[in-house]
């Protein structure tokens, strides 16, 4: 089972999408309007969708090829198809256990524990036929997403000035992820695991990359409520001051160029780059890259048969089961 946030289809979509991604936090319609003007952007359908059709397609296709007799689901958390619809399809089918593979690679509340409630309301709802949901680990610094992520990088340096293989010192390589609140973070090694996930992708370069930044993006919510920082907007701001007139822009934190990327990325950096007089050279996500859809069937062997636990960095795999307390729910304000 493919288990991703989903996106809107159409322009129709929009404001429903919006107001189950906001469900419950008293969000209202005016603010989810300014929202949904960067959707019309790109006509009202996020990229989300194809690409986990797309990576459904490439995950059918690599279990085949390994003689692997699996059949793939794919459900999302807040648009069609809706997990709960495809865990009772699944039910239907006559599934009774799953391996789900979460397109969120970090730890936090909305990126990992979220996800779990999410496998768990949607097996209550089935009810007694629905099958054993096993979410597989966190893969931050699994090979497949590393790999996959430093050709990504390689790909995008291609051809650029170097000496000896390392960037000029005007240049600067930045990685990115979705910003969460500083409350969120305390409880969860989201930090920590980005900037594992950061130093594994330069060491895997086939540059030799002096140092890099994290910088983060994306935010929403109250200004008043403080969110990891510094946003990439402001970052470029500083880079520029600081003589930097190149920036390489990695968005570690995602495994596809849906909107985060295409807009909070290639529309807003992009335009604080342009008037800054800084080039931004953006690496692509790992999307379908074969090693990081060959690391979906290594995860799931290792639930199904056993198979080797991939790593790479000093901390070993992330474990199967989050600890008890890891990834509390964010504090909601009264």
């Amino acid at each position: 089972l493919l288990l991703s946030f989903g996106g809107p289809e159409k322009a129709d979509d929009v404001l429903p999408f919006l107001r189950n991604v906001t469900k419950g936090r008293g969000v209202p319609d005016e603010r989810l309007a300014a929202v949904a003007e960067q959707y019309a952007l790109f006509g009202g359908r996020s990229p989300i969708n194809d690409q986990c059709r797309a990576l459904v397609a490439a995950c059918k296709a690599d279990l085949a090829a390994n003689g692997i007799d699996l059949e793939v689901y794919w459900g999302n958390r807040n648009w069609h198809p809706f997990v709960a619809d495809t865990v009772a399809q699944m039910a239907t089918d006559g599934v009774t256990h799953a391996a789900v593979f979460v397109t969120s690679a970090f730890g936090s509340y909305s990126g990992c524990r979220q996800y779990r409630e999410d496998l768990a309301a949607a097996a209550q709802a089935v009810g007694v036929n629905a099958p054993l949901l096993t979410k597989l680990r966190l893969y931050y610094n699994h090979p497949g997403f590393i790999e996959a992520m430093a050709a990504s990088l390689d790909r995008s340096l291609a051809g650029r000035p170097s000496s000896g293989g390392t960037l000029p010192p005007t240049t600067r390589v930045v990685f990115a992820a979705h910003s969460i609140p500083q409350s969120m973070a305390q409880g969860c090694d989201y930090v920590a695991q980005l900037h594992e996930a950061a130093q594994l992708v330069a060491d895997a370069s086939t540059h030799s990359i002096d140092g890099y930044d994290l910088a983060f993006q994306s935010r929403s919510g109250p200004p008043a409520v403080p969110w990891l920082e510094p946003d990439i907007n402001d970052h470029l701001e500083a880079l520029a001051q600081d003589g930097i007139d190149e920036v390489v822009l990695v968005p570690v934190g995602f495994v596809s160029d849906h909107m985060e990327v295409l807009y909070d990325l290639d529309t807003q950096a992009a335009a604080t780059a342009a008037r800054l007089g800084v080039t931004l050279i953006r690496v692509a996500t790992v999307g379908t890259d074969p090693r990081f859809v060959a690391m979906i069937r290594e995860l799931v062997a290792e639930q199904r048969e056993g198979g080797p636990r991939l790593y790479l960095g000093q901390d070993g795999p992330w474990p199967d089961r989050c600890p008890p307390e890891h990834c509390p729910p964010p504090r909601r304000r009264p």
